[in-house]
């Protein structure tokens, strides 16, 4: 999860989920430098969340979703846990828009 902790890396990521890319084209959409996204995709490689493969001159990455898949298990037991209390936020704010309106006609 500290691979993800980084926005750029996190677009990295979700650029990734659509298919496999060229570093090449990866560095060319973010306003770093290529040794620095070099960086930030060794760190996701390290992590098991991407894997690169050579062809021809180009290195291709690509997004590895098994240790997503991790992380979407191990939240799995507290996702109850927020959407009752995203309900319960919905209630508190119907409420406060019943009450506002209710003003409003007094």
């Amino acid at each position: 999860m500290a691979a993800l902790a980084d926005p750029v890396r996190r677009e990295l990521v979700a650029l990734l989920a659509r298919g496999e890319v060229p570093a090449g084209e990866l560095a060319g959409r973010f306003p770093v430098s290529r040794p620095a996204i070099s960086r930030h995709l060794r760190v996701l490689r390290e992590a098991g969340l991407v894997t690169a493969r050579t062809e021809g001159r180009r290195r291709l990455y690509a997004l590895d979703p098994g240790p997503l898949r991790e992380i979407d298990d191990w939240l799995e037991p507290y996702r109850d846990l927020w959407a009752q209390r995203l309900d319960a936020l919905d209630t508190e704010i119907a409420r406060g828009r019943r009450a506002r309106r209710a003003g409003d006609g007094a």
